[in-house]
């Protein structure tokens, strides 16, 4: 019986099936807002599963220089990594099926390896602009890795536990104390959009610079994976702001919790289309400089005032 319950959550909730399911979705919905924002009529809402199908039923070319385990594996470990994390955030009310003391900093870690698969696919490809786009990619998660960190540390002090579903709880049971962490919160939705490398974080990517960056070699079905990561990965970081800096299910049972989620979900792709919206591609000193200049203080001014608030309760 636990071995099924297992393979469950693997598979289908919170596992791929749910993952791949619910970020394609979001995709829609972020491609809507973002067309709404600029006044146009947007994809309907199979667009981004008619691409993705149209991208398994393409051909797979392999540049000829490419290291080739490592160009055709790299997609399916981005995917792994994000379903894994998923695993360890609670999505409704009942606690994650990997939870444990600790998870906080793992998740972190999860989310950063579909970064690096990104970076090792721009360059095993051997393609000059791959190569371009993969050190734009590493360089600039140097610069939004720390904020983000740090962002999520303040709740966790807060909260005395670096356990998510612990910290989720915490937040449900105390909500008065959510709105003291609206400085980490706001550097945490600024960091995942450099995570998602979204406009004006776009930088890796730069389609008039260098093509496609580190996917420019990349097509077919690999291709579509490499998008399928990153859609997956938005579901994860809207369940992971969620959970550290919104409550989580706010202790709402079942179907209740879970709509909480979707709700909470629906307003952290609204802020990050918003952004996308609403701001041009920066280059890439700008992007390190706002990070380290801007979001990191915002972050330890956040943990220092988290620290405060946990000696006086």
């Amino acid at each position: 019986m636990e071995t099924a319950h297992s393979l469950f959550a693997i598979v289908v909730f919170p596992g791929l099936l749910f993952l791949s399911a619910y970020g394609t979705w979001l995709e829609w919905v972020d491609r809507k807002l973002y067309a709404l924002f600029q006044n146009r009529v947007g994809p309907r809402w199979y667009q981004p599963v008619a691409d993705f199908v149209k991208l398994l039923s393409k051909e797979v070319i392999v540049p000829k220089a490419a290291d080739k385990m490592m160009f055709l594996s790299l997609p399916y470990f981005a995917v792994a990594a994000v379903a894994t994390a998923a695993l360890m955030i609670p999505f409704w009310g009942a606690p994650p099926p990997c939870s444990f003391d600790g998870d906080l900093v793992v998740v972190i870690y999860l989310l950063t390896i579909p970064t690096v698969t990104f970076f090792l696919a721009g360059w095993s490809s051997s393609s000059p602009y791959s190569i371009i786009g993969a050190v734009r990619v590493i360089t600039q998660l140097f610069a939004y890795e720390v904020p983000l960190m740090l962002a999520v540390l303040g709740p966790a002090v807060m909260a005395g536990s670096w356990n998510i579903a612990d910290i989720a709880s915490f937040f449900a049971q105390n909500k008065q104390l959510i709105p003291l962490n609206g400085i980490g919160f706001m550097v945490a939705i600024v960091a995942i959009q450099g995570k998602l490398e979204r406009v004006p974080f776009d930088i890796p990517h730069g389609e008039t610079e260098i093509v496609g960056g580190a996917f420019t070699e990349y097509s077919g079905r690999l291709f579509g994976f490499m998008r399928l990561a990153t859609d997956m990965e938005m579901v994860v970081c809207a369940a992971l702001v969620s959970a550290v800096f919104l409550g989580g299910s706010l202790g709402l049972p079942g179907v209740w919790g879970f709509a909480a989620f979707v709700a909470k979900s629906l307003v952290v792709v609204l802020l990050l289309a918003a952004m996308k919206g609403l701001m041009a591609r920066i280059r890439l000193e700008q992007m390190i400089n706002f990070c380290w200049k801007i979001l990191a203080p915002a972050a330890l001014l956040q943990l220092l005032l988290d620290i405060a608030v946990r000696g006086i309760i």
